[in-house]
């Protein structure tokens, strides 16, 4: 981690991209997808849960391409596949054979990716006010999508985030609006879901049939009071995931790693360690 900047951790190339992480804790390792909001980075997003976490495991935290700090080639078109290609490069170059995943709305579409084309690089996962599975549009998906940097639009994107509005103070704003503006950083996120935006929820969805087979352990959280992704979309997972449970969150929006930061934290670590159910 860089002292001058957090967000900045260590680099590795993956393929076309070169992917900035961070690798904190020892123990099982554990992969953290981050969601997709403006100005967002693995460390912006996980900064809690890691530091809750890595005294229980290995923590691998990637900037996602088109996000963070992670670098990438001029014209690359962003996709469920350039991501998925990313996260699998990235674990062969950390040389991490098998990894329980967590992911945090649109990081959670890309665990099951991931489950579902490599069922034997995953162990476990948590999906956290996930998408994957079709919902209509949300007001607050399509603002967050739709993000123009401004201090007031990204405000109002925080706002929509959080139920407690008292987290949505000027210094997490001026932070999240300067990393939205950084050269580069805008034209990427605008290329990745324009107008109209239903059609990127559609393609950020996976087959019913595909994620009835995944057969991993799964933990389902997600904020009762979340704007951005409907509590219904986790409802639906649980239903087509055989092995899952879900813990919804009262007054919680779609920061629950945030909102309920040690809670969070406290679930994961249970789910990831407890006794695996013998076969009948």
């Amino acid at each position: 981690m860089s002292a001058e900047n957090p967000e900045v951790g260590r680099f590795l190339d993956t393929g076309p991209v070169r992917t900035n992480y961070h690798d904190v804790g020892a123990g099982e390792p554990v992969l953290l997808l981050h969601g997709s909001g403006p100005g967002v980075s693995a460390w912006a997003n996980w900064r809690l849960t890691m530091s809750d976490l890595a005294p229980h495991f290995r923590l691998l935290a990637p900037d996602l391409a088109g996000f963070g700090y992670t670098e990438v080639p001029p014209g690359t078109a962003f996709s469920r596949r350039t991501w998925l290609d990313q996260i699998v490069a990235f674990l062969d170059q950390a040389k991490v054979d098998k990894v329980s995943v967590i992911g945090n709305s649109f990081g959670g579409s890309m665990a099951l990716a991931l489950a579902i084309t490599h069922p034997d690089r995953v162990d476990r996962l948590v999906l956290m006010g996930s998408v994957g599975v079709p919902f209509p549009l949300t007001a607050g998906l399509d603002a967050v999508w739709g993000y123009q940097p401004s201090l007031e639009n990204m405000r109002a994107i925080m706002r929509i985030f959080a139920y407690d509005q008292e987290l949505v103070g000027d210094q997490l704003v001026r932070l999240r609006y300067e990393a939205s503006r950084r050269p580069g950083v805008h034209e990427a996120y605008a290329s990745m879901f324009p107008a109209p935006r239903q059609r990127w929820v559609e393609a950020m969805s996976h087959p019913e049939a595909d994620i009835r087979a995944v057969p991993h352990p799964t933990l389902l959280v997600h904020g009762r009071d979340d704007a951005v992704i409907p509590l219904s979309s986790s409802l639906t997972l649980l239903e087509w995931i055989d092995d899952s449970r879900l813990h919804v969150f009262g007054r919680c929006g779609h920061w629950t790693q945030i909102e309920h930061a040690t809670a969070f934290a406290h679930q994961v670590q249970t789910f990831l360690t407890e006794h695996r159910p013998t076969s009948p």
